[in-house]
């Protein structure tokens, strides 16, 4: 498989499409985009989402995966039509100007650093499967540490450990669908609760329309990264491949997430989830298969740490793009050649944010996975609003077009407003308007200093 990275590297600066040549195929993109989302968010996230909305989940995630395609779409057609390395970055600011493109580079930079918090004190939750005395701090420090030493061995190393472990974490949901099918089928010989399909509608939404609306978030944060596609499309040989790619990565992750979460809801009560286990390991709780908790659990130890380190090698090259954009201070565009290159002010600036993630593991251990889980998605969606509304002034979309782009801008808006409706995650709301309203303030600062500079070089060429 061909070498990418899961980041938006690269300037933002327009440039010829022609200029930017790769030798990607459209089924490497395909696969690599799906590597690079799934993570904790599905394997361990959802057990949220169904504690909150029980069965009903799976259409969350039908719903999820409708408003991630339409998001997509519009993104893969731009990218088509204008393939910049900068990807949502730079199309933000092609079609509202340099506010926006700084607002939403530094928002889905933010964003990335509270998913690295989500993914830390999820994969300190589940090491404690085995090690139940050891402090989720001192889990998030250790997977923290390895996580930088890996960004450390360069592009290459990066890749080469990316493409492994996605291969483990897609091959582990697989494992769980055969054996779930298996267990379904009576192949164990164990005397295990029968299914127990809904066929109430208090039975399927057990919290009514507002527990379902408040699961939005959730699903939505599991399709999380479908924004790499657009990062990643550069490197393709036909650059009009992208949509192709992407409806493939969407249809692949839509069918395994929505049959694994099907079959885990209809095995055991809705009681027995709890958001420190994953659904599919307390699905198979029943059936004494001894090896699977293990097995099953460091799989998606493998899936989070993929994501986490995926997600601190992005924000370290976005930071790199956003310092060369003016976007960011000069310093973190440096880059050290005998280290192989690398941002090491950029990468420093992303290990204080994996600091201030162990912090608030150290201080917050209960409800600390669930308010940054949401604020993290919440986040991702206010970018992936600017996706869809910077593609209604760079693309010429028909009716149809804006017809589904405006159903796209609904879902995000349910999926953002239903966190508001259930106590236990609405903090993470605030902390997600806190860090929108920084970088709002910011940016009105830095749009008020570039005019003047502007208007001081114009000046002075007068």
């Amino acid at each position: 498989m061909s070498k990418v990275n899961c980041s938006p590297g690269g300037s933002g600066q327009e440039s010829n499409s022609s200029s930017s040549e790769g030798n990607l195929k459209w089924w490497q993109l395909s696969l690599m985009g799906i590597g690079c989302t799934i993570g904790t968010g599905y394997f361990l996230g959802s057990s949220i989402g169904v504690a909150i909305t029980g069965p009903s989940i799976v259409f969350s995630f039908i719903l999820a995966a409708i408003g991630t395609y339409i998001v997509f779409n519009v993104l893969a057609k731009m990218t088509a039509e204008y393939p910049q390395k900068g990807s949502f970055y730079y199309y933000a600011k092609k079609a509202y100007g340099n506010w926006a493109g700084f607002s939403c580079g530094w928002n889905y930079w933010c964003s990335n650093i509270l998913i690295m918090g989500s993914q830390l004190t999820a994969l300190s939750i589940l090491s404690r499967f085995w090690f139940q005395n050891v402090p989720l701090w001192l889990f998030a420090a250790g997977y923290a540490i390895v996580s930088i030493l890996v960004v450390l061995t360069g592009t290459n190393g990066f890749d080469k450990i990316e493409d492994i472990l996605a291969v483990i974490k897609f091959a582990a949901i697989v494992m769980f669908i055969i054996l779930a099918i298996a267990a379904i089928f009576g192949l164990f010989h164990v005397d295990a609760k029968q299914l127990s399909f809904p066929n109430k509608t208090t039975e399927l939404f057990p919290e009514g329309f507002k527990g379902f609306w408040s699961s939005l978030i959730y699903a939505f944060y599991a399709y999380g990264g479908i924004e790499v596609i657009g990062l990643m499309a550069m490197q393709l040989k036909k650059k009009e491949d992208a949509p192709k790619a992407g409806s493939i990565m969407l249809l692949a992750l839509a069918i395994v997430y929505v049959v694994s979460l099907g079959l885990a809801v209809t095995m055991v009560s809705i009681d027995s989830f709890h958001e420190k286990e994953s659904p599919f390991v307390t699905a198979l709780a029943d059936y004494k298969l001894a090896f699977f908790p293990h097995v099953f659990n460091g799989a998606i130890i493998i899936a989070g740490f993929s994501t986490m380190t995926a997600s601190l090698f992005g924000v370290t090259n976005l930071l790199v793009t956003l310092a060369e954009d003016g976007d960011a201070p000069s310093l973190f565009a440096k880059k050290i050649k005998k280290l192989k290159s690398l941002p090491l002010p950029s990468l420093g600036l992303g290990a204080v944010g994996l600091l201030v993630s162990i912090i608030t593991a150290l201080l917050l251990p209960d409800k600390t996975y669930e308010y940054i889980t949401t604020a993290a998605g919440i986040l991702l969606l206010y970018n992936w609003f600017f996706i869809i509304i910077s593609s209604f002034k760079i693309l010429k979309l028909k009716f149809m077009g804006k017809f589904f782009a405006c159903v796209g801008l609904l879902l995000i808006f349910s999926a953002v407003s239903g966190t508001l409706l259930e106590k236990s995650i609405r903090p993470g709301f605030y902390v997600s308007l806190l860090f929108v309203g920084i970088i709002g303030f910011v940016a009105v600062i830095m749009s008020k200093f570039k005019k003047k500079k502007n208007d001081k070089s114009q000046s002075g060429l007068a």
